[in-house]
Parts: C-alpha cells; structure tokens; sequence
C-alpha cells in the first residue's frame, strides 16, 4: 500500500508500456511509483539528493538538467509538478525524444509545445501522457 492514490496503477501502466530507462523528476520524499517499478531502469531525481528506502534520489534541477542521467530514457514522469517545472520537463522531453507523463494536483497542468497531450484514466490514476508531434 502507498501514499499516493493510484501509484499502483500509474506503475503497472508504466511497466507495460516502457522498458529500458525511465526517470522521475521531483520525487519528493514518498517514491511511490518509483519503487514499483520492477524490471526497469528507474532513475529518481530532485533538487537535493537524498534516500527514500531502497531508493536513491539523484540530485538534480529541472531548469538545467544533467544530460547524463536522462540519456536513453523512454519516459520521463513527474507527480504533481508545479505548473513552472512542465514546459522544462516537455522541453527535455522532445530533446531526448522520450515520452512524458504528468499526475497534476488538480487542474495544475500547461499546453507543451510540441507534445500532443492525452488524458488517460487507469483504476484509480489519472495523468496526461505527451507525446511528439507527428
């Protein structure tokens, strides 16, 4: 059990869509979907680096990301980003061509150039996906 309603549903609709690199931006102090996802390569990241569990936190700020820990990722995600962090977060998305999920708090969410967006309702998760423009 977790936190965060739906976590266990946002995780399974990871796993069965994406392999390989998939990395968290903002994960906060809970992990919730990040320690479910067996079988991939999760990468955690925030402004400061820390442990949650098992889990390593990396360092990390949004509005400068280190390319390294992105490279080869197929999905970026992010739980309840603030509204300021979103278009940084499509911005790497489109540069790296990954994917991009967002679980807003509410109505928190912005249009992101260049990425179609998507609603998709699973069990108990809601979250846009993005996706590049064709």
């Amino acid at each position: 059990m977790t936190g965060l309603r739906g976590a266990e549903d946002l995780a399974r609709y990871i796993q069965e869509n994406y392999s390989g690199r998939v990395v968290e931006v903002g994960a906060g102090h809970l992990g919730d979907v990040a320690r479910q996802l067996f079988g991939l390569e999760v990468v955690a990241t925030d402004i400061e680096a820390r442990r949650i569990g098992d889990l390593s936190v990396k360092a990390d700020d949004i509005f400068d990301p280190s390319p390294e820990l992105y490279k080869g990722a197929r999905l970026i995600y992010s739980i309840r980003p603030p509204v300021e962090m979103q278009p940084p977060m499509g911005r790497l998305a489109l540069s790296i061509g990954a994917d991009l999920i967002i679980r807003p708090l509410g109505d928190e969410i912005v249009l992101l150039p260049g990425l179609k967006r998507r609603l998709v309702n699973l069990g108990q998760a809601r979250f846009y996906l993005y996706k590049a423009k064709e």
